[in-house]
């Protein structure tokens, strides 16, 4: 039975793979990602969109898992709910809402497209952060205060690895939504693989289209797995056999 399962996906896959290159070679795009001045501007441009991603997902990650610790400790936890509608105020706008306001007060190109995507990014680390740091059992925490470990080091040393898969599964779901709305930046002058995509519908030209949002794609299913590696990375092995 495995065997057959086996054939029979490797079939699917030499199936799609054949009506892809099919597709690609009628609609032009393999044309155009071979022409030598067409591939250099393509490569530019998803370096932009690279560029982008990675600047608003640092700044998110830090804001994000910052508040979702500041607001679980105690002094701080009766503001929880008032903080985390605010910071969720930048997913309930529309994201070319988002854009549009950054611009209004950033001016035009990368500094209003990082702003708006870092906001738009927040939410789910934040969220996560919150919850899986609140869902650490007490008892861990009560181990830690009774072996003499001051608040900072049960922070660091029970609470957050503790909470790491719930983190990560936030900032999974931030990055991903982050590749796409990034796609947007272009109407604002940020470059990006929007460029393509936009373009491509605005002239009805498959090729460009494609050109673009192949590799946003194909983007977000490597940062999928990007995410994965870093939960072997920073989730202990301890932790990943007991779930």
């Amino acid at each position: 039975m495995n065997r057959l399962f086996t054939k029979s996906y490797r079939i699917l896959i030499a199936v799609i793979i054949l009506i892809a290159g099919v597709t690609f070679e009628r609609t032009g795009l393999i044309e155009l990602l071979s022409d030598p001045y067409e591939y250099p501007v393509i490569m530019e441009l998803f370096l932009q969109h690279l560029h982008m991603v990675s600047l608003s997902m640092i700044f998110a990650t830090i804001i994000g898992v910052t508040a979702g610790i500041v607001l679980t400790r105690q002094r701080f936890r009766k503001y929880t709910g008032l903080c985390m509608y605010i910071i969720g105020l930048g997913q309930t706008i529309p994201s070319l809402a988002v854009l549009a306001l950054a611009m209004s007060f950033l001016g035009l190109g990368l500094k209003p497209a990082v702003f708006a995507l870092t906001i738009y990014s927040i939410l789910p680390i934040a969220r996560n952060t919150l919850a899986g740091i609140t869902a650490v059992p007490p008892e861990l925490i009560d181990a830690g205060k009774g072996m003499g470990m001051p608040p900072m080091r049960i922070l660091m040393e029970v609470e957050i690895p503790n909470a790491m898969k719930v983190i990560l599964t936030g900032f999974r779901v931030a990055l991903i939504i982050n590749i796409g709305t990034a796609a947007l930046a272009y109407v604002i002058g940020a470059g990006g693989l929007g460029d393509l995509i936009f373009t491509g519908i605005n002239l009805m030209q498959t090729d460009k289209l494609l050109a673009g949002a192949i590799p946003v794609t194909l983007l977000a299913l490597f940062a999928d797995f990007l995410s994965e590696l870093l939960g072997i990375a920073l989730i202990s092995k301890g932790l990943r056999l007991s779930k």
